[in-house]
């Protein structure tokens, strides 16, 4: 839904192999209109600078695997923070044959979407984008395939022609939307973490995620314009409430979290997985962390990773001092020591910071009950404006576009 700002958001889908991550992609993908997707299993590092004859303004860019961009990661750098790119490129005139100069212009915003398996993602890239991540838990699993052998049955197929009608549907309703510009009136009273340079870019997310959500509820706002105020040419505008606030905070949590953390999803949830084992095994053993050793095998064991993905979770989370290493009894082996200290439901993302939202209703005497309520409009543009749309708010207000992001 982004896409239609003038700042939309990038988004990275981080997982281990076979988790799903591109089946994901396609479920989201599935919600757009096909004229407003493009996507490509892999680009050249020239190519997005020869692709304006394709018009990428306001549609998303789906690029199947971060490793088959890794070329253009220059160009999708640029494209992402400067909402456009242009080239000079030397080639042959036409009708005197000589050698010219000739300037290629790919013009945005595009909202960008990638895929990757990697555990560590090019930090100018990864500031750039909110990374998401896909549930690896066994109960997850479990519901997979249930849905896999479902598709094998009557039911199966009935659902599979229901899913497409849906997804029509989703797609019209996408083609409803307009790109609207939107004011935050509580923007002055926004908080945000501010111990880190990367917090500046993560600041204009968190706001792009606020607009993103009060643009999904354009036909339940009122649509006002700046016709004879200030001058100049006129521009429609919705206004975001504070129930956008509330839904982008619990957003931030998970997205913006993640994209703070100094661990990436795979290697929190290992870290989860140790601290639920080592407490378990402590209480039998009637031992304190500090006493306790445990090793690799065992949490191989444990969490039911290959020794592979597990040796480097393993690694980063001794690096960063999450575990000390021991040497064991046996010749070379290694044992290892929990030095986090924290519960196993403490690994959860979280971004501090974020204003809480009942002290932004106190702050603006606001009552809960009409403060998500939009402000009217007076004269013949909010009439036009209620008239003109009216049709296709009804249309579109049972929709529900979060997936859209």
């Amino acid at each position: 839904m982004s896409r239609k700002l003038d700042r939309p958001l990038a988004i990275v889908v981080q997982s281990s192999s076979a988790a799903g991550k591109s089946s994901l992609m396609d479920a989201v993908l599935a919600f757009m209109p096909s004229e407003e997707r493009i996507k490509y299993s892999a680009m050249t590092g020239q190519s997005l600078f020869y692709m304006g004859e394709m018009n990428l303004k306001h549609k998303i860019l789906a690029i199947v695997e971060e490793e088959g961009a890794s070329r253009a990661s220059y160009a999708l750098k640029l494209l992402q923070s400067e909402g456009e790119l242009t080239i000079a490129s030397t080639g042959k005139d036409p009708q005197t044959g000589n050698l010219v100069t000739q300037e290629y212009h790919v013009e945005g915003p595009v909202m960008i979407m990638l895929t990757t398996t990697a555990i560590e993602i090019d930090e100018e890239l990864l500031n750039r984008c909110l990374v998401l991540s896909v549930d690896e838990g066994r109960e997850q699993t479990e519901a997979i395939h249930r849905l896999q052998r479902q598709r094998r049955t009557l039911s199966g197929l009935l659902n599979q022609q229901r899913k497409q009608h849906l997804l029509t549907q989703h797609a019209n309703a996408q083609r409803l939307l307009r790109p609207l510009k939107v004011l935050n009136p509580y923007a002055d009273q926004l908080t945000f973490l501010s111990d880190k340079t990367r917090t500046r870019r993560d600041h204009e997310k968190y706001l792009t995620l606020i607009d993103t959500i009060a643009l999904l509820h354009q036909y339940q706002r009122t649509i006002q314009s700046t016709a004879g105020r200030g001058g100049g040419d006129a521009v429609d505008y919705i206004e975001a409430s504070w129930e956008d606030i509330a839904h982008a905070n619990a957003l931030a949590h998970e997205v913006l979290g993640r994209s703070l953390d100094e661990l990436p999803p795979q290697t929190r949830r290992v870290l989860a997985h140790v601290v639920t084992m080592v407490n378990e095994q402590c209480a039998q053993l009637e031992l304190s962390r500090a006493q306790h050793r445990f090793s690799r095998r065992e949490v191989r064991e444990f969490t039911g990773l290959s020794d592979t993905q597990l040796r480097v979770h393993l690694d980063r989370l001794t690096e960063l001092e999450y575990l000390l290493v021991h040497r064991g009894m046996r010749g070379q082996s290694f044992v290892y020591e929990l030095l986090f200290d924290g519960p196993a439901d403490s690994t959860a993302p979280h971004l501090s910071g974020l204003i809480d939202i009942t002290t932004l209703q106190s702050s603006r005497g606001l009552d809960p009950k009409v403060a998500g309520s939009t402000r009217g409009e007076s004269g013949a543009n909010a009439a036009g404006s209620r008239s003109s749309e009216s049709s296709a708010r009804l249309k579109i207000k049972h929709f529900s576009l979060i997936p859209s992001i």
